[in-house]
């Protein structure tokens, strides 16, 4: 079964600040029971974005680091947080264990290596992105749930 999924955007991210800008731009659509399930090898990316959207929720950036070991953070923001890293996870079934579905019900729900549990994703609402390097900065595929779309007015290097 297909997913139904929203638009693609592919973007250029020339520096830090475009990957702040585009955490930013993300904080002002996620919403409360949805997840962004980021991917990217290591270096890529995925925590300054993290820490972007904390920000562009109202918490504080400062207290972002990447859960690999702890599995979970939590953040304080107009929207309660859930920082997610997937890296140490054998696959779904390690998900549901640590309470995937009840940390879902009122939080934003931000994912590192998520593809390793992302068919226990299926079911919801999900913002899917893939970092890569891309010299001299990154580039990002991100792809939009149904019904939402990003406005992308002050991200730069948008690709066509």
């Amino acid at each position: 079964m297909l997913r139904d999924v929203g638009p693609v955007y592919e973007l250029l991210l020339p520096d830090v600040a475009a990957t702040q800008r585009l955490g930013t731009e993300l904080a002002a659509e996620l919403a409360a029971s949805e997840v962004l399930a980021i991917d990217g090898e290591l270096g890529s990316g995925k925590t300054t974005l993290i820490r972007a959207i904390v920000a562009g929720l109202g918490g504080d950036p400062e207290l972002v680091s990447s859960p690999t070991f702890t599995l979970i953070n939590r953040y304080q923001a107009r929207l309660p947080i859930v920082h997610l890293d997937a890296y140490r996870l054998r696959d779904g079934s390690d998900l549901a264990a640590l309470g995937f579905d009840e940390l879902l019900e009122e939080s934003v729900v931000l994912i590192e290596w998520a593809s390793r549990v992302r068919p226990a994703l299926s079911g919801c609402v999900r913002w899917d992105a893939l970092i890569e390097h891309h010299p001299p900065g990154r580039r990002a595929r991100l792809q939009a749930p149904p019904g939402k779309r990003l406005q992308l007015g002050q991200v730069t290097g948008k690709l066509p």
